[in-house]
């Protein structure tokens, strides 16, 4: 199972609170499709920092061989995270099939 964490939501207008948690639940529902079968809980984590008018998403997410961390940059929030989620779901499926790849080789020695 997946759990969601979002920190620093208070440097994003109020307005895009609503957006970027459904966004976020989506992916979430994502991951739980891809780890159903994962042995270990995995903690989704999305940072937001707003620096003069940039806004930096940091996502990351802990897999058993290493944490899977994603950093983007942009002016519009809901862009630069849906960028960033996308990503992150690139790294996390390539990181995945790596470690099936490596636990098949294994318990076939």
């Amino acid at each position: 199972m997946v759990e969601l964490v979002i920190k620093n939501l208070k440097e994003v207008p109020e307005e895009f609170h609503g957006q970027i948690k459904s966004i976020c639940e989506e992916k979430v529902e994502f991951f739980n499709q891809l780890f159903k079968r994962y042995d270990k809980d995995l903690t989704l984590e999305v940072i937001f920092d707003h620096s003069s008018s940039l806004y930096k998403v940091t996502g990351s997410l802990n897999l058993k061989s290493k944490k899977i961390l994603v950093v983007e940059e942009g002016k519009d929030v809901l862009t630069v995270l849906s960028t960033l989620l996308s990503e992150l779901k690139k790294a996390v499926k390539r990181q995945h099939e790596l470690e099936r790849k490596d636990y098949e080789y294994k318990r076939k020695r």
